[in-house]
């Protein structure tokens, strides 16, 4: 059975949201379209039956409306990030706050460990961490451990060689009914090789940071051949323009924390 989320945590984007970390070169985002961008994604959300904590905008954290990034949220209680860019740690403060809210639960990555939500790709019961330039080993460990004792299973996946993917995320997700998305570059990787791949082409590689939100699949707008594969796989899907979020090394699912 496919997890059913039914909350979601989000947050709007500062007005100097152009001012945040990017490895790309797409140009300099529009802020008018960012705003609307993100009001269409929580639209999708609440389409998919969620309800949303949307937090204000933090101008002191311009990378910080990708929340993702700053907890792992699971059944069995939540786990606040360390994130790899030292800008970034105020992020995990003030999400603390949100969280406590709905997990009694809650533990910590601490140095020397780094850790990013965006390396981390939850299939069921069973975690895939990856090892980036922003999640490291130490990291990766900590997180691993504390998913044993809650009885998750983790595999490594080590990208730092992958070019064109900042998170672990950017080239897979998972879609349920055993079903991964995967950019070719990590296709043949022995994690995944019990799971049913759905393969992106290189001109799509972007899309394969989609989401499964309960009936649909959140997918970015622009990729017809990946669209077409979901839907003729009897995926719902709902298409969002990202253009914004792409300029900052961003996805789909780097704007929500879902559970």
């Amino acid at each position: 059975m496919n997890e059913m989320f039914t909350r979601a945590i989000v947050r709007l984007p500062a007005e100097n949201f152009a001012d945040g970390l990017t490895t790309v070169d797409f140009g300099i985002p529009d802020f008018g379209k960012t705003i609307l961008q993100h009001r269409m994604y929580c639209d999708a959300l609440r389409q998919c039956g969620l309800a949303l904590t949307e937090l204000e905008a933090d101008a002191e954290h311009p990378d910080s409306t990708f929340v993702e990034d700053v907890a792992i949220l699971t059944e069995h209680g939540a786990i606040l990030t360390l994130p790899g860019a030292e800008s970034r740690a105020g992020e995990v403060r003030n999400i603390k706050n949100t969280l406590s809210d709905f997990y009694s639960d809650m533990a910590q990555i601490t140095t020397p460990g780094t850790l990013d939500g965006g390396d981390i790709c939850e299939a069921g019961n069973h975690f895939i961490i990856g090892i980036s330039l922003r999640t490291n080993e130490a990291g990766a460990r900590q997180l691993a451990e504390w998913l044993s004792g809650r009885g998750y299973s983790s595999d490594f996946v080590d990208i730092r060689s992958v070019n064109g993917i900042l998170h672990l995320k950017s080239g897979i997700a998972y879609i349920g009914d055993n079903r991964m998305v995967v950019i070719d570059s990590l296709a043949d990787h022995p994690a995944l090789k019990n799971f049913e791949l759905v393969r992106t082409l290189p001109d799509e590689d972007y899309a394969a940071n989609c989401i499964r939100v309960n009936d649909h699949v959140l997918i970015a707008s622009g990729f017809p051949k990946l669209k077409a594969t979901l839907e003729d796989l009897g995926y719902s899907t709902i298409e969002l323009d990202m253009s914004e979020y792409q300029k900052m090394d961003g996805g789909l699912s780097c704007l929500s924390l879902r559970f």
